[in-house]
């Protein structure tokens, strides 16, 4: 039985929490709404400041756009994708050496524009070819386990291939040969590819093809405007019709963004099912998020191609060769991310997410229509591949030396002001990152990444896809990016969640620039990727070359 002084000590905490209860509800009203209209101010702001840069920007780089010349007749097979050229090879209705010289001479016409070549290997890879032919022409060639035999491919420079250039865009590397090739080049030499030539990226892979060593790759779609990176010089030349096969890799986009700034189609592999021996310096024996992964014009290149990089054990379980219907996949998708340090969509991207989704509503089963997701993770999507970036091998400062010592961003900066740094802006900006800013919060960003994997991964399911936008806008001004350095975090955020992604072209804007999306699966369900990759390219018609937009005078 309750005492005069509990009653009365108990009725004050009744009154202490209602009066709790009424200061402390408006008061998370308040602050919600607060946030919410600081939040949308402050994207406002964005929308005008990104407007307010292409303005500037494009007063110098209008200027300096240069068409890309058309196919000549002889030179029409570059239209076609790897699978059909090896075919005719296989069929004899088109010779290797037919194929090797006419990209030859295509890359001639088109490379002094776009500056994407780095070393070659004309001769060598004719002399292949003529061997290939004869070969065939034979009867001893074993197609089956050589399926692009005779057919040329092009590599990121970043990759070895024996006795070419290596720099990976290093000045200090600017003489560096490759000894032996990548697992990656191998793996293609043994299905019949031939290697024809190596091709630009940034100083160790950043988000802008430009270096010290060979400066600036532009895009064939328009050349005052960045081709992305870190496999920029490869989606120039496929995209300007020059190669048929285009080997890369991707850790934060570098597959995926110069697809969709080249209007190409991409697939990064699952995370751990592809080896990285000999590509930017790596054993191959250490744990990353990066994945070894091509670009094409063609989507039907994408599973034969991954297919032979894939280590033995993933080429059990990817089952790429997989058939999905549309109607018996999921779709869900995403329009905005609210990372506060990306640029909000633009009207155009905003519109090709709607006429995808429009188009995949009409598509699929009216059981499961596309339906939103959001998760508050992605808000932090730079931050949670910021964190996987520092748990990989290698050492940025370090590669930046060819291991000879340990690059220091504050030196580099002063050094840069008055005219004397071997790097980039981009590389110095690099090691400010790491160097000056602190790090993430360890505990945090690996709780917030695992809810973000869970909930996705719970999400899709078996048989579901997420639909994510591939970037804020299409292709943007040379330069542009050093005041939007985030904004490739659309592509990075899967690649920290170790998930595979394809990207896909969907038309153009009003200026003539590729817009397109990703396709994201859980992990190993490639196909899924690729299944709804197939079904846009068939709806909206996949790559549009660029000479057919602006044909040179």
């Amino acid at each position: 039985m309750s005492t005069q002084g509990e009653r009365v000590v108990n009725i004050q905490c009744k009154k202490d929490n209602i009066f709790q209860f009424r200061t402390t509800k408006p008061n998370k009203i308040f602050e919600g709404m607060a946030s919410d209209m600081f939040k949308q101010f402050f994207l406002l702001l964005r929308t005008y400041f990104d407007m307010f840069i292409d303005f500037v920007f494009s007063l110098y780089w209008e200027r300096q756009r240069q068409p890309i010349p058309g196919l000549e007749k002889k030179h029409s097979m570059l239209s076609e994708s790897a699978v059909d050229l090896a075919s005719k090879i296989r069929n004899k209705q088109l010779t290797s050496e037919e194929l090797v010289q006419a990209c030859i001479e295509r890359i001639n016409i088109v490379n002094p524009i776009l500056n994407a070549v780095t070393d070659e290997r004309f001769e060598d890879a004719l002399k292949e070819a003529r061997e290939v032919d004869k070969v065939i022409e034979a009867g001893q060639a074993d197609f089956e386990k050589q399926p692009f035999l005779g057919v040329p491919f092009t590599a990121k420079e970043s990759h070895a291939v024996c006795g070419m250039l290596h720099t990976l865009g290093i000045s200090v590397r600017r003489e560096e040969r490759a000894q032996e090739d990548a697992e990656c080049v191998r793996l293609l030499r043994l299905a019949g590819a031939i290697p024809l030539a190596v091709t630009n990226v940034p100083e160790i892979n950043k988000q802008e093809t430009r270096n010290m060593v060979f400066g600036q790759t532009c895009n064939p779609y328009h050349t005052g405007r960045t081709v992305g990176g870190s496999s920029g010089g490869e989606a120039a030349l496929a995209a300007a019709l020059a190669s048929p096969i285009s080997l890369c890799s991707d850790i934060g986009g570098s597959t995926r963004m110069p697809a969709f700034y080249c209007g190409l189609f991409a697939l990064n592999p699952t995370a751990g099912t592809t080896s990285l021996k000999g590509s930017a310096l790596r054993s191959g024996r250490e744990q990353t998020m990066a994945s070894i992964g091509f670009l094409s014009k063609h989507c039907a290149d994408l599973a034969p191609l991954t297919r032979l990089v894939l280590t033995e054990t993933a080429r059990a379980h990817l089952q790429l060769d997989t058939h999905h219907h549309i109607k018996d996949i999921k779709i869900f998708y995403c329009k905005a991310a609210h990372d506060l340090r990306v640029s909000p969509l633009d009207k155009d991207m905003l519109q090709t997410m709607d006429k995808v989704v429009a188009a995949l509503r009409e598509d699929t089963s009216s059981e499961h229509p596309p339906r939103p997701y959001q998760h508050r993770a992605l808000r932090h999507m730079f931050t949670l591949w910021r964190h996987g970036m520092a748990q990989e091998a290698d050492s940025f400062p370090t590669l930046l030396t060819n291991n000879q010592g340990h690059a220091n961003g504050l030196l580099e900066l002063l050094k840069k002001v008055v005219g004397v740094s071997r790097y980039t802006l981009a590389a110095i900006l690099k090691l400010l990152d790491e160097q000056v800013l602190p790090p993430v919060d360890r505990d945090w960003a690996d709780r917030t990444t695992r809810e973000l994997r869970e909930d996705l991964l719970s999400t899709l399911g078996e048989e579901g896809v997420l639909l994510f936008p591939s970037a804020p806008a299409a292709a943007p001004y040379h330069y542009t990016l050093y005041l939007r350095p985030f904004n490739f975090s659309y592509w990075a955020i899967f690649n920290a969640l170790k998930f595979p992604a394809a990207q896909v072209p969907v038309g153009v804007n009003s200026a003539g620039v590729p817009l397109g999306l990703q396709v994201v699966a859980a992990p190993r369900r490639e196909a899924l990727c690729l299944a709804v990759a197939n079904h846009l390219e068939a709806r909206f018609g996949g790559f549009v070359p660029p000479c057919t937009l602006h044909p040179a005078a």
